[in-house]
């Protein structure tokens, strides 16, 4: 994955400081700098059985990490690209046992190491998906408090976590950061070493969700575990209504509901319907599933809504499709997917195949999340690195025994941050401060720093989608404006220094809309 301008320059910060440094410093920093040149990590957390796994499917898209609960559930597994198809177990004390794949493609559910021996599964795929993102499948929260141990601290950190030819290593890592949620030790290695987090989730949110994203963020790389780069997925709406009925006039409201809820720990809460977006995602109904499904939708209309009223009346009546077949539909979409597929041919019998896969992938609600990701994860993946390896060089520095390292480190660090392109880190760190709510400020005014924060398209940020050039560069002048008088009037300081953050952003978005106009 090609660096972006930002973390682009942080990288040849680090070419240039690293060999001038002492080698314990200097080691930090390469670690720092082969870092950059990763994919964005995302972590996927929850409870057990929340769908984490079959969200990784459907993300990858292959049917991989096993969904049923078992050995490899249990462990961190990192999905990440490979020229080959390749599963290492990788224990705690470095060594790698490598497994084949099953039959069907999934890892195997017996890993073949003691369980208490394995830091980690580390899967390589050939899949173009994974070449700007590595995905990170953590084992559900526990039902008891776990501190954090070294060995997970490792997960992502040490030579033994790093993807082949990295080298090994990671960043700088708190070790008293306060951790008491429940959530397993090596999850919390994993999420430490991730940039960014999706939290998975069924029915309401508990307090408990809450608190473990909060811990989460307590563990977490630079900004990864803040709104700005979380996002809830709220995920099985299809069991919020009985016999198969439509979710999503529950799921809508809902979600909005626990967005407000969870506003201070995740950016926005997805509603999905997973199963049938690894099903669609991974190609993984045939021909044969979709006749299956048309000979369903050829029964009279009261013969269907009777198979339809219940799972086990779906499998147990006769019906001219073999109960092995309906048993098969069942496990890849559910009473839900069923019932939609069947109302879908019965309204539209020559439906082809495809046309009806890429109605099932729509209804799963799939697309929303791929979008959210898009936006809050890969079009921000340049400065969160940028922002991430600076706080590690920023710590390097600190902890380093040579007051020349820490001069050197420091200087450089500063001299990157006076330029104005890295305004966008500082505009990153406020409004990470506003959203999690360590600094109040008016809704609008938080709307609007966050924006400015998470794009630097003009339009979007001022929301003028039909602006000229001039009518932007004003506009962001008048915010600019409008902050600074915030600034200087009335606001606390922590809202001032806020504010005045913003009041330069805005200035320098008006400076980029008049250089696009010339």
């Amino acid at each position: 994955m090609n660096a972006g301008p930002l973390s682009g320059r942080v990288a040849a910060l680090c070419d240039e400081v690293g060999p001038r440094v002492s080698a314990a410093a200097g080691g930090e920093v390469l670690r720092v700098r082969r870092r950059l040149d990763e994919p964005l990590r995302v972590a996927i957390a929850g409870r057990l059985k929340a769908g984490k796994s079959t969200l990784v499917n459907a993300l990858i898209g292959r049917r991989v990490a096993p969904t049923e609960v078992g050995e490899c559930t249990r462990v961190v597994t990192q999905f990440r690209y490979g020229t080959a198809d390749r599963v290492d177990v990788v224990r705690r004390d470095g060594a790698r046992v490598s497994l084949p794949l099953d039959a069907t493609g999934v890892i195997p559910q017996r890993l073949g190491v003691p369980r208490a021996q394995v830091a980690f599964v580390d899967v390589t795929l050939t899949s173009d998906r994974l070449r700007g993102l590595t995905v990170i499948d953590t084992p559900g929260l526990s039902s008891t408090s776990a501190g954090v141990s070294e060995s997970a601290r490792r997960f992502l950190f040490a030579g033994a976590g790093a993807p082949a030819g990295s080298g090994g290593g990671g960043p700088v890592v708190d070790d008293t950061a306060p951790f008491d949620a429940g959530i397993d030790d090596d999850s919390v290695g994993a999420v430490s070493g991730a940039e960014a987090i999706v939290y998975v989730f069924t029915q309401a949110v508990r307090d408990d969700d809450v608190r473990a994203l909060e811990a989460f963020r307590s563990v977490s790389a630079w900004l990864s575990s803040s709104p700005i780069n979380s996002v809830g997925l709220f995920n099985k709406v299809d069991k919020l209504v009985a016999g198969g009925a439509d979710p999503w006039p529950v799921a809508a409201p809902l979600s909005a509901d626990q967005t407000r809820v969870l506003r201070r720990v995740v950016s926005d809460v997805v509603p999905m319907v997973g199963l049938l977006a690894e099903t669609t995602e991974a190609g993984r109904l045939t021909a044969a599933d979709c006749e299956a499904l048309r000979a369903l939708a050829g029964l009279p209309a009261a013969q269907r809504a009777v198979l339809l009223a219940s799972v086990d009346l779906f499998v147990s009546r006769e019906a001219p499709v073999p109960r092995q077949q309906r048993e098969r539909l069942l496990a890849l979409l559910d009473l839900y997917g069923v019932g939609f597929a069947v109302a879908q041919l019965q309204a539209s019998p020559q439906l082809a195949s495809g046309d009806l896969v890429r109605a099932l992938y729509a209804a799963s609600g799939f697309a929303r999340l791929r979008h959210t990701l898009d936006e809050a994860f890969r079009w921000r993946t340049d400065a969160i690195k940028a922002g991430w390896a600076l706080s590690c060089l920023e710590k390097v520095a600190s902890h380093t025994a040579h007051p020349g390292d820490r001069e050197l480190l420091r200087d450089a660090v500063e001299r990157l941050l006076h330029q104005p392109e890295y305004h966008r880190l500082r505009l990153l760190e406020v409004a990470q401060q506003v959203t999690t709510g360590a600094v109040e400020l008016p809704e609008p005014m938080e709307r609007e720093l966050t924006r400015l924060a998470l794009s630097a398209d003009p339009r979007w940020v001022l929301e003028l989608p039909a602006a000229s050039a001039q009518e932007l560069s004003a506009a962001a002048v008048e915010a600019a404006t409008r902050w600074r008088v915030f600034a200087v009037a009335g606001a606390s300081p922590a809202q001032s220094r806020v504010a005045l953050v913003a009041h330069r952003g805005f200035h320098l978005l008006s400076q980029q809309a008049r250089a696009v106009s010339r």
